[in-house]
């Protein structure tokens, strides 16, 4: 997910020690930034498989995703938007100081209220934005990458950033939720573009 023009407070409810993993001591890895794949790319409209085994490799992924993440910039990152349809993602969508990271491995929401709607932008969507309405507070499962089930409530901005990523894992883009006028701006203006790039 790309930077918003508009961010909104963020509350988090549960465990934080299991939700964000910090490192207790000093630990250097060798990190990778990997290519954002790009609408219409068939990678981002196919859902992605469930993880049934964290292992290093996976680790790695996460690491990379992070990386490029920050890099791109943005505050939440899919697998398939790098061209690995495996359910995981990562996230930064805080505003406090020293706050970790979030990876999580076949997240779902298992709950859901209210309604909170604010421009979004997708790093897999580049140059568009558009307001999406989804639930303004969530209940999402998943696994840490060291094999800890979590449960956690989400509201306000990283309640939208975690929605935005798990449709990812379920080959939904962003403009598959908003009005059909907007979506037709969008693909009008990717015809476009498309005909101007020539054969």
């Amino acid at each position: 997910m790309a930077p918003w023009l508009r961010r909104r407070p963020v509350t988090f409810a549960g465990d934080h020690e299991t939700i964000f993993f910090a490192a207790r001591t000093p630990v250097f890895f060798i990190m990778s930034l990997h290519h954002i794949h790009v609408y219409p790319d068939a990678v981002l409209k196919r859902e992605a498989a469930e993880i049934t085994i964290i292992d290093d490799e996976l680790r790695q992924l996460a690491r990379d995703m992070l990386t490029t993440m920050y890099a791109a910039p943005g505050v939440g990152l899919a697998a398939p938007q790098v061209g690995v349809s495996r359910r995981l993602i990562v996230a930064d969508p805080g505003e406090e100081r020293g706050r970790e990271p979030l990876i999580l491995v076949n997240p779902v929401i298992v709950a859901g209220a209210g309604t909170a709607g604010i421009e979004e932008g997708c790093l897999s969507v580049p140059d568009f934005t558009a307001e999406v309405i989804r639930q303004a507070q969530i209940q999402v499962r998943g696994f840490s990458l060291d094999e800890r089930e979590l449960e956690f409530t989400v509201e306000g901005f990283a309640a939208i950033v975690l929605q935005h990523e798990i449709d990812h894992l379920n080959g939904l883009l962003f403009i598959d939720r908003i009005s059909p006028l907007k979506r037709d701006i969008f693909l009008r203006r990717q015809r476009k573009q498309r005909r101007a790039a020539g054969p």
